[in-house]
């Protein structure tokens, strides 16, 4: 074998010859070329070989980006100058109703920040709905990971009804001492995605009879037990309520309770029937988010307590309403039962935490969502959304007193200065108690602010460490000192009178 191979050099000692020869032939002609100091045949050829794959992959996948990063740049080149220019087809085309479209859409511009460009940042955004849509999609598809929702139960139809003037049924709920005996009457209209059976959630019997109090709650139309209502408002809101207070026997003035978002309709009645409320009471009270007559601080101090999602709910609401419905279907509406926290887009402290992961706020607030989305329309829903984010009919600095004079005019104002008949006190008279919570994230301490500085004669009742849920929801000692607040001292219900009937032969004994 040795002598067939005879003097034929290694591949190595070729190698060797062509790169180390001091000269390289080319065309007959030879060209000298200076010699380098190199490293030996066998390390460069060891280095070849102990090039690991990843290396290579590593070094295509950077060539190949690279060549990417060109091929779009000069895409993008072919498009500026072809389709996006001034003098192109597309744009005679298409320019002007796109430019009609963006400008309708222009007050989105608005909720970008001062220092965007928004041809740089909506389709930034757009990008990441796409992307969040996407991984929503994904989270439902392996729903079979998280626990097992409960499913919901509709009730038997158990609630009292009464006929209101247009025709329509409002069914209600009253607790605590019978209409002949009560001291005080107290009207609670519930907050969005509650019902008649929510009122003062854990409030005692008891409690109620030692003040004298006759609690009444309500349905709110599409809601539980009652019927929609068509075109509904605040107006229409307040006139149910004086309704049902005439059909359930209560004759005086009455108190009324809101809470949250309930407390709209708290509000409307102090506007439009005030000569029927004796007071009220309100328990985180929630105001248009879209009050204009907010100062800037407010604002921010509102808007950063809440999620993305909530501000999307509160624009959708405001802007695209009919957008909600699937929102609605995916949660509350599903059939399911779910956390409150979840379902509404809730940040909450600590001590509001604890309170719902009990056992007994789960049993309340389960009870509480079968009734309140009984008849399964999103109707209700939104109208109480679109409600909440629109503008009221009035405003919170009209409950305060002030002297209004119906003479208009240079001539009639300088002789009202001499003449008082035609000047009149207008505004709530009675009292106003709130109760804000500082750690509450639902409803900031911000919006307590806001109608402080508006009704400066309301009552502040200032809750450190008290969140949204905690000072409201099955706390006996907290009830007992807003019933202490609003009502003083424990009296207990009134002592019916016994009236003597006397008969013919009685009064003929007598004589």
């Amino acid at each position: 074998m040795e002598e067939v191979r005879g003097g034929a050099n290694t591949w190595r000692e070729e190698l060797a010859s062509l790169v180390e020869g001091p000269a390289i032939r080319y065309g007959g002609e030879t060209i000298i070329s200076t010699p380098r100091p190199l490293k030996s045949v066998d390390d460069r050829v060891e280095k070849f070989e102990s090039e690991s794959l990843k290396d290579q992959a590593t070094g295509f996948l950077k060539s190949w980006g690279e060549m990417l990063l060109e091929l779009g740049k000069g895409c993008k080149d072919i498009l500026q100058q072809t389709v996006v220019a001034e003098d192109s087809f597309i744009v005679r085309k298409l320019g002007g109703h796109v430019s009609k479209v963006s400008g309708r859409l222009r007050f989105l511009n608005e909720f970008l920040p001062e220092d965007r460009d928004p041809v740089h940042a909506w389709p930034v955004v757009f990008f990441v709905f796409i992307i969040a849509l996407s991984a929503l999609n994904l989270n439902s598809s392996h729903g079979n990971l998280s626990p097992p929702m409960k499913d919901m139960r509709i009730h038997p139809p158990s609630a009292s009804r009464v006929l209101l003037p247009d025709g329509r049924h409002l069914a209600y709920r009253e607790i605590g001492v019978p209409a002949n005996r009560a001291r005080f009457s107290l009207i609670a209209p519930h907050s969005f995605l509650s019902s008649r059976l929510a009122g003062i959630p854990g409030i005692k019997t008891s409690l109620l009879e030692e003040f004298g109090v006759r609690l009444v709650t309500y349905d709110l139309p599409g809601f539980g037990e009652s019927d929609p209502h068509p075109g509904r408002n605040l107006n229409s809101s307040a006139l149910d309520m004086l309704f049902l207070a005439d059909a359930v026997g209560v004759n005086d003035k009455f108190w009324v309770l809101g809470y949250s978002s309930g407390s709209k309709h708290a509000w409307a009645a102090l506007r439009y029937i005030p000569n029927r409320i004796a007071g009220a009471a309100m328990f985180a009270p929630m105001i248009n988010p879209y009050e204009p007559s907010m100062t800037k601080e407010e604002i921010i101090r509102t808007w950063e307590e809440w999620l993305p999602r909530r501000r999307l709910m509160y624009f959708l609401a405001r802007r695209f309403p009919k957008l909600l419905s699937p929102f609605y279907r995916r949660s509350f509406l599903s059939g399911k039962h779910g956390r409150i926290d979840k379902w509404m887009s809730l940040s909450l402290e600590r001590k509001d935490e604890i309170l719902i992961e009990g056992p007994m706020f789960e049993e309340f607030w389960q009870r509480d969502v079968e009734e309140s989305v009984r008849q399964g329309s999103t109707k209700p829903f939104i109208e109480e959304a679109v409600l909440q984010v629109s503008n009221w009919g009035f405003g919170l600095e009209d409950f305060q007193v002030r002297k209004e004079c119906k003479r208009r005019g240079i001539l009639p104002w300088l002789l009202s200065m001499y003449n008082q008949a035609d000047c009149e006190l207008a505004g709530f008279f009675g009292p106003i108690h709130i109760w804000q919570g500082m750690d509450d994230r639902v409803v900031p301490p911000s919006m307590t602010d806001y109608i402080s500085r508006l009704l400066p004669a309301a009552i502040s009742h200032i809750l450190p460490y008290e969140g949204h849920f905690s000072y409201f929801f099955f706390c006996d000692e907290c009830h007992r000192q807003v019933f202490s607040t609003l009502f003083g001292s424990p009296q207990g219900p009134l002592v019916q009178k016994m009236e003597m009937v006397e008969t013919p032969s009685e009064a003929a004994d007598m004589v």
